[in-house]
């Protein structure tokens, strides 16, 4: 049973960066899979943020974050990150990192099987 834990949320003020990482501490291995990080702000609905595909890194970017934010794979330690740098306001959520066994790229959360509990990022303006 993959089981996730998220760590590096916090509170910066707009223009800052943070650094999230969400490691599989089950160790298990899928042989294709793909691991994404998700955000839901208050009184909306839960959206992708960044979502990479684990056989070749293909990622994909919400259009709202391209050129801020970077994810990234450690696979030897099971580990996904999310570089988020310019932070905005708007970026203020609830971030959750997620993973699925998978043959191609997975971009929405329907498609995900298992998920972290979450970490909070504030924005502050």
């Amino acid at each position: 049973q993959v089981r996730l834990v998220e760590s590096g949320g916090g509170s910066v003020q707009a223009g800052g960066a943070l650094r999230l990482s969400c490691v599989d501490v089950s160790g298990y291995a899928y042989s294709r899979y793909c691991m994404g990080w998700f955000r839901q702000a208050p009184g909306k609905e839960r959206e992708a943020v960044a979502t990479i595909y684990t056989v070749d890194d293909s990622t994909y970017y919400a259009d709202s974050v391209k050129g801020r934010f970077t994810i990234s794979l450690d696979n030897a330690k099971n580990t996904v990150y999310l570089q988020m740098n310019s932070l905005k306001s708007e970026d203020t959520a609830m971030y959750y990192c997620a993973a699925a066994g998978c043959d191609w790229l997975l971009r929405y959360s329907y498609e995900y099987r298992y998920w972290g509990q979450g970490t909070q990022v504030t924005v502050s303006s």
